[in-house]
């Protein structure tokens, strides 16, 4: 099979390289890999049609279904068939509502079949008698969730999209998305759908339910939690769904409701701006994002935020908010998100379903085309016509409403170092927010199991009874503090087992110590970031890896990554984990501390780096010092780094 890559840099080179994709796909010859320039809005527009052109044959003859796999999720086929219905109009919706005058011909002929296909599917999907009728909604009902595309369609294109319809045809529709107020709505960033189907109807005309409104309302306001933070309905969780649903959302309303409720939307757009100075040090410099968290899949979802308050009319840098979006859509074209058909994957980096979500159904993905609200925004509106600017950061920085220190090292590595997050268990949820570090450069690994490899332990202490082999990391804590040194907490990883732990982000890298009271005899290991063992043919060699009394690293031509004992009882080891476990690559490494104690008191302390750090002839430039007291059963230590000295006591 031939293989052809197409770098779309003008419209010219666009229509020349369709005419021949279509030649050679229909011969079943070639396989297309898309390269873009994402500088402008149109080379934004360009990436939309080519991530849904391979979407067309996948939809029902009535259109208002999009099949594109057979895993499942905890709701029914049917409903999974109407959310990749509606997820692809998170991009489409905001493409139909501008006149688009400078695309040639014939993308504008594409748009408009495009524009056929999402009108036959909502007018046979809110049919109750037709054969593809979405069914009728219930009591927390996925298709609530999905509500919330189709309404933000409609109002971006009123005139296009909604007013051409019957008046049966807009009765239909209205009845079917009112079920959403006959029904109960999970008290989180749900609420928000029902908020914004009665939103619509207030812009539309159609009787709305105030009552209903004024309750949801009242769910979001007690989420938030003051200087730009909300939780999504569990004060532990502060994750990617306060800026791309949260505050996404409520930034949709402040848009189209800023004439009807000034004095709402105002606050909202205010929420939105103190947000914005924490939520940009989850993201390095080139607008590429640390992975934590639930709902990866969602993938560029992640730059949604700065879409939204470009699109809402929020103060804020735009040079700044463009770069982010642009910088964000360019990393992720590069990835391996699509199947050899071109449909969007479950998983991250590559295709996973380990680290999927019981919610993720293979239309799920498309959901990242809520960051495509940028193409609402005319080509003329500032956003389209500054230049780019990243923001600057300072290198570590105290996010106190996430509780986080966020950590931007040299070479672009950014690093979020959480506490007290948690979730309920969508899937391997103590994996997706407990690890002691997230990295951008390195992502974080997914249990297959409990045995050492299988288990995947990178950036986090994980513990077994001797001889067991089933090891467990900490899953909640007893208690934690943060402050702008250091990160405390207590927990109990096995029964018998009491861990105090302190994590000291530094400049380049992070010190770990461990005050461990234990009943029992066990094992321990402290483990580094996970790094890849190939890239583009290079592959791990052993002369790249180096172990020694009390340090195991890898220098590879890609990268590096390393660990160090700093209390002088840890033997290094590299662990080689399950393949697929890490999010970011399908085959790694993880440089661990490893420890066998007897039952009693200790105090084990490791140091730990990877890219971002100036290695020497494969030494560390600087080195933390740590320094172990023990005076009256009272344990301090000390770590003098660079001209900064930090003192704990247990």
């Amino acid at each position: 099979m031939k293989i052809k890559t197409f770098l779309f840099c003008n419209e010219s080179s666009f229509n020349e390289s369709i005419k021949s994709i279509e030649r050679d796909c229909k011969k079943g010859e070639t396989k297309v890999i898309i390269k873009h320039e994402i500088i402008t809005r149109n080379d934004v527009i360009h990436l939309l049609l080519d991530w849904i052109r391979p979407l067309k044959d996948h939809y029902s003859q009535g259109a208002a279904r999009l099949m594109l796999g057979d895993t499942s999720a905890h709701y029914s086929e049917s409903s999974a068939y109407m959310e990749g219905y509606s997820r692809v109009l998170w991009g489409l919706g905001p493409l139909f509502s501008q006149k688009n005058q400078t695309l040639s011909t014939a993308v504008l002929a594409e748009m408009a079949e495009w524009k056929e296909l999402v009108l036959r599917g909502l007018v046979n999907g809110t049919d109750p008698e037709h054969e593809e009728y979405w069914k009728d909604v219930g009591d927390y009902d996925q298709k609530m969730v999905e509500m919330a595309a189709i309404v933000n369609t409609l109002l971006l294109s009123q005139e296009t999209l909604w007013e051409p319809l019957t008046a049966a045809q807009k009765q239909n529709i209205y009845q079917w998305l009112n079920q959403i107020n006959t029904h109960e709505v999970y008290a989180n960033n749900w609420r928000f759908f029902r908020i914004l189907v009665n939103m619509f109807f207030v812009k539309t005309g159609f009787a709305y339910d105030e009552k209903r409104m004024e309750e949801d309302w009242a769910v979001i306001e007690g989420c938030y939690e003051g200087e730009g933070w909300y939780f999504d309905g569990h004060s532990g969780q502060k994750d990617y769904y306060i800026p791309f649903a949260m505050h996404y959302y409520g930034l949709l309303y402040a848009a189209y409701m800023k004439d009807i409720e000034p004095e709402r939307c105002s606050v909202l757009r205010h929420r939105a701006e103190n947000f914005l100075g924490d939520f940009l040090y989850w993201f390095d410099c080139d607008g590429r994002e640390v992975p934590f968290g639930r709902s990866l899949t969602y993938r560029f979802a992640h730059s949604a935020f700065f879409s939204a308050m470009a699109f809402s009319g929020a103060e804020a840098d735009m040079s700044v908010l463009k770069h982010m979006v642009l910088g964000n859509l360019r990393y992720w074209s590069s990835q391996p998100m699509f199947d050899n058909g071109g449909i969007m994957t479950i998983g991250y980096q590559y295709p996973n379903l380990i680290m999927s979500e019981r919610y993720n159904a293979p239309g799920s993905p498309y959901w990242s085309f809520k960051t495509f609200l940028a193409l609402a925004l005319p080509e003329e509106h500032a956003f389209w016509q500054c230049e780019e600017c990243g923001p600057s950061f300072e290198t570590i920085r105290f996010l106190e409403k996430p509780n986080m220190i966020a950590v931007h090292e040299n070479q672009g590595h950014t690093l979020l170092y959480p506490a007290g997050q948690h979730s309920s268990n969508f899937g391997n949820t103590a994996a997706k927010y407990q690890k002691f570090v997230y990295s951008s450069l390195f992502g974080f690994s997914i249990p297959r199991g409990v045995e050492l490899e299988d288990g995947a332990f990178d950036s986090t202490l994980a513990v077994t009874a001797a001889g067991e082999n089933k090891w467990h990391m900490r899953n909640g804590e007893a208690w934690y503090e943060i402050t702008r040194q250091y990160i405390r907490m207590q927990y109990e990883p096995v029964k018998g087992v009491k861990v105090k732990t302190v994590i000291v982000p530094l400049r380049v890298g992070h010190m770990r110590i461990h005050l461990i009271q234990s009943a029992i005899d066990a094992e321990y290991a402290d483990g580094g970031f996970a790094i890849r063992t190939e890239q583009q043919g290079q592959e791990m060699k052993q002369d790249m890896v180096c172990l020694t009394g009390n340090e195991v690293k890898c220098v590879f031509p890609w990268g590096n990554a390393g660990a160090i004992c700093m209390s002088g009882m840890g033997k290094p080891r590299l662990v080689r984990p399950f393949p697929n476990t890490n999010i970011m690559y399908g085959s790694t490494v993880i440089p661990t501390m490893y420890y066998h104690l007897c039952a009693g008191t200790h105090c084990i302390a490791d140091y730990f780096y990877g890219d971002g750090c100036f290695l020497e002839n494969g030494k560390l430039v600087t080195l933390p010092q740590f320094i172990n007291r023990k005076d009256n059963e009272k344990i301090t230590v000390e770590i003098l780094y660079e001209e900064e000295k930090i003192v704990i006591e247990f």
